[in-house]
């Protein structure tokens, strides 16, 4: 369940769900009509953080998906930071990033393996090119993101590249199941 932010605009309160919620701001999907280069209130709590009550500048809109840029003080800046740390450690959330290092294109992934993951993982894999998966930062795994890995090694010639404890031995009892490094094993598209 996507967090939910509840958003004053207008003289209006309402409440929507957060997409996508980085350090500068978020994204969200909401049915009140936000207007690009206005200002609402937003106040949300993610995985148990404290309550974080900052204002946001709307930067774009697709349909009932906003972007929006926070206007943070010192404390706000403090608690998004601990909040997304504090998900990141727990592996309740997740950041996936491709980088190139000598000459090969690395995907680094923190937080969570989690098959929420999927469509930028397969993206990434299909679209930009992959050669190995830096999985160090990795602090929970799920099923499926086992699945997205064993799909980008065996159908798409993938590395397994860095791996930190938790991810290292999730890895292992998948590799030594039954077909678990068989390609038929990998049911991601």
């Amino acid at each position: 369940m996507p967090p939910v932010v509840t958003i004053g605009y207008g003289g209006v309160v309402g409440s929507g769900e957060i997409e996508n919620l980085s350090l500068s701001g978020l994204m969200m999907r909401t049915d009140l009509p936000l207007v690009v280069g206005r200002t609402a209130g937003c106040e949300f709590s993610v995985f148990g953080s404290p309550v974080i009550d900052v204002p946001a500048v709307v930067v774009s809109r697709v349909g009932n998906l906003y972007g929006a840029r926070f206007q943070t003080g010192p404390i706000n800046q403090i608690l998004i930071e601990d909040a997304i740390g504090s998900a990141l450690t727990s592996g309740k959330a997740s950041i996936l990033s491709v980088h190139e290092l000598g000459g090969k294109k690395v995907m680094r992934i923190v937080g969570g393996l989690v098959g929420a993951l999927r469509n930028d993982f397969m993206h990434s894999l299909t679209r930009v090119g992959v050669d190995e998966i830096d999985l160090s930062g990795v602090t929970a795994v799920e099923q499926a993101g086992l699945a997205l890995c064993l799909a980008a090694v065996n159908r798409h010639g993938v590395a397994i590249g860095a791996q930190s404890d938790v991810f290292g031995g999730a890895w292992a009892l998948a590799q030594a199941m039954p077909g678990g490094n068989s390609p038929e094993s990998a049911s991601v598209s």
